[in-house]
Formats: C-alpha cells, sequence, structure tokens
C-alpha cells in the first residue's frame, strides 16, 4: 500500500498591520474623531466659560446651594407628605412622582385603547372600521396641547359642581374631578400588591419554560390560563394572608366638596385624558401597519391549519407584527412621557411646573433647567432599555 504525500496547508494570510498614515482609510478615520471629539470639548467649554463670566458679570449667584432650602410655596397635589416648609428636594421629588404618575397611568391606557383601535382598523363591520379610521384622523390631527386646553374647559366651566355631580354607583364625576371608591389599605393590600408582582414574575418565567418546550418538542403549553391563575392566585393569597381586609373608603358629597375615596383632581384627569387619547390616535397606526406587514400567506396558511381568527390572530400574525410594532411603539412611549411637560398649561403641579416655580423664586435657571433635562434624559434612557429587552425577548428566533 503506497502511501501519497500530504499536500502542505496553504500558510495563513499575514495579518494587516494597521496603518496611521493619512493615506490609510483607518488612520484618516481615527484623526476624523479626534477631531470631532476636541471640537466638541471646546465648543462644551467654551459655552460654559462664557456663561459663567456672563453671570458673574451681572451678579447672578450659581450653585445647587438653594436645593436644601424651604420650597415656600403651596403644592396642590402631593403623593408625599409636603408642607411650604419643605425643601426644594423635596418639591421636585414631588415633581417628578408626579410626572411618573401620569406617565405610567397614560402609557398603560394609551396602549389598551390604541392596540383595540387598530385592530379594529381590520374589523369586517363597516360602521367600527369607519369609526376605529375617524378616531385616528382627528386625534392624531388635532395638536396636544388644544387638545388639554379643550379637556381643561371641560373639566372647570362644562362639568356640573359637586352639588349636582354625576354619579355611576359610588364614582363621581364633576368639575372638582373624578371621585371613585378605594380600599381601606392595610396590610392585606400591601401583601396582594406583593403578590401580584410576585404573579407577574412567575407568569413571565413559566412563559419562557414553555416556548423552550415548544422549540423543543413542538407541543403547545397552556400559557395565558396558567398566567391569570399565577397572578391572581399569588394576588388573593397575600390579600388573605394579611386577614382579608375588605373595607372600602367610599366618597360621598360633603358641604363643600366630595369627600373621601379617592380623586383625580380635573387637572390630573384633563392632561392624562388629553396624553391617552392623543398617543393612542398613534400606535392604532403603529398596530395597524403592523398587522398589515404580515403578508396575506400567513394568514392563509394559519386559515389552512383549522385556526380561527383570534388564534390566527394571537399566534400567527401579532407574534410577527411585534417585529415591527415595538421599535416605533417605543418612540410613542418617550413622546407621552415628555409631552407630559404640557402639564404647565392646565396647572398640573409636574416636574417642569416645579421647575417653573423655583426660577421665578431663585432666579437659578440653570440649575432648575438642568434638573429638568437630567430627569427626562433618565427616564427616557430607562424607558428605551426596557422596550429593547421586550424587543429582544419578543424577536422570533429562527432554527
Amino acid at each position: 500500500m503506497s502511501h501519497q504525500p500530504l499536500i502542505e496547508a496553504r500558510p495563513l494570510p499575514a495579518k494587516k498591520r494597521r496603518s496611521m498614515s493619512w493615506n490609510s482609510r483607518e488612520g484618516r478615520s481615527v484623526i476624523y474623531q479626534i477631531v470631532a471629539i476636541a471640537s466638541v470639548v471646546a465648543l462644551g467649554w467654551l459655552l460654559v466659560r462664557n456663561t459663567l463670566r456672563n453671570m458673574r458679570e451681572r451678579g447672578i449667584q450659581s450653585g445647587y446651594d438653594f436645593m436644601g432650602q424651604p420650597f415656600g410655596f403651596d403644592i396642590s397635589e402631593t403623593v408625599i407628605p409636603y408642607d411650604v416648609m419643605s425643601t426644594y428636594w423635596t418639591a421636585f421629588s414631588i415633581g417628578l412622582l408626579n410626572t411618573l404618575k401620569v406617565a405610567v397611568i397614560g402609557i398603560v391606557l394609551a396602549t389598551i385603547l390604541g392596540t383595540l383601535i387598530g385592530i379594529g382598523r381590520f374589523s369586517t363591520n363597516f360602521l367600527v372600521r369607519k369609526l376605529c379610521y375617524g378616531y385616528v384622523e382627528f386625534f392624531r390631527n388635532v395638536p396636544i396641547y388644544l387638545q388639554l386646553l379643550i379637556w381643561y374647559i371641560v373639566f372647570t366651566e362644562i362639568l356640573p359642581s359637586f352639588e349636582e355631580a354625576w354619579q355611576v354607583g359610588h364614582v363621581y364625576l364633576s368639575k372638582n374631578g373624578l371621585a371613585f371608591p378605594w380600599p381601606v389599605w392595610k396590610l392585606g393590600q400591601t401583601l396582594a400588591l406583593i403578590g401580584l408582582v410576585l404573579g407577574v414574575i412567575a407568569s413571565a418565567m413559566y412563559s419562557r419554560k414553555a416556548q423552550r418546550h415548544f422549540d423543543l418538542t413542538g407541543q403547545q403549553q397552556p400559557v395565558l390560563w396558567v398566567s391569570l391563575a399565577l397572578i391572581v392566585g399569588l394576588a388573593v393569597a397575600g390579600w388573605l394572608a394579611g386577614g382579608a381586609p375588605s373595607g372600602w373608603d367610599l366618597p360621598v358629597k360633603g358641604d363643600f366638596q366630595i369627600e373621601n375615596g379617592a380623586v383625580f383632581s380635573p387637572e390630573f384627569t384633563a392632561l392624562l385624558l388629553g396624553l391617552v387619547l392623543y398617543t393612542a390616535s398613534f400606535i392604532a397606526e403603529i398596530v395597524r401597519s403592523g398587522i398589515a406587514s404580515v403578508s396575506l400567506g400567513q394568514h392563509e396558511a394559519a386559515a389552512s391549519l383549522g385556526l380561527n381568527k383570534g388564534h390566527s390572530m394571537r399566534l400567527v400574525v401579532l407574534p410577527q407584527a411585534l417585529r415591527v410594532i415595538i421599535p416605533p411603539l417605543t418612540s410613542q412611549y418617550l413622546n407621552l412621557t415628555k409631552n407630559s411637560s404640557l402639564a404647565v398649561a392646565v396647572g398640573y403641579p409636574e416636574l417642569v411646573s416645579i421647575a417653573n416655580t423655583t426660577l421665578n423664586q431663585t432666579g437659578r435657571a440653570i440649575e432648575a433647567l438642568s434638573i429638568v433635562m437630567l430627569v427626562y434624559l433618565a427616564l427616557s434612557l430607562i424607558t428605551s432599555a426596557l422596550m429593547n429587552w421586550f424587543n429582544a425577548s419578543a424577536a422570533i428566533q429562527e432554527r
């Protein structure tokens, strides 16, 4: 048996040495980046130097030392304890919490309403389809500032006074705002809230496990009902562990206003309605375009498997449409949060309103505006990070 000589392996090509000369592309790229960074730093240094020099010449004080001084101004809506002797730190914290309050509730409501309107654009019912179309065209073409003013006028001028408030059960709507029952908060409610959060985490973990099982075996496990059982079951278990408190604080008509219960002020309700209705019109278009981006063949393939319209939408169309929906949806969440700064128009004490009051009282314009800019930048980055994580988890994994 003869042995044929082995063919010698071809040597690896020599690694190219990075050239930093002007004649190489890499060298020019590095030089351009250094020039760009140096230009930005120089521009920033000139801006800061000129600003500080002008402030010294005009005798304007600078610094954040005022943040520990008393705010000295009443705030109509507070989430945490506050009085006029509280510090500017407390006032800005209240402004931030009020901004988060309207942003979080607004994002949830706008997502639900926008999704329903977007799916309604594909309804086979002519009236439903045209109503959804009319809603989108009306609300997205009217400026948000004008909408806020209209809703504020409705709540302060058109609605009846509290003596003649519109009443549905224990819910009252009047010029005093929206009053509704609220549970008497005890240990049971706290444990129920903790159970609710744990239920959401447990359902997310179960959904991932069910997805892995489907990828390996092709067998679909029930997800919706198990997730609901985990969320509701853990919340009810926490409520029972806390003694099952069942007391409710019911609103009643007093001598001068609606007393007891929880109240959404006219300013907050007008701002929330305006933001939700305006943002939902854009979300509806995003949902409609995402569903429309799924090819007709996918609908026909789902129908050929015997899936009804609901299952076809949930199992075939929406998972593919999410790839198109989530990125622009993130922009709408950011827009809603930033548009909450228009609350100044209706007198709701959110972050920008607190900053304006601070500016008028102390004259520290740069400091007050820098706090607002940092807060909105942080909120935008956090929202983007969460949505990017959700986008990555919802992406279709090709095998």
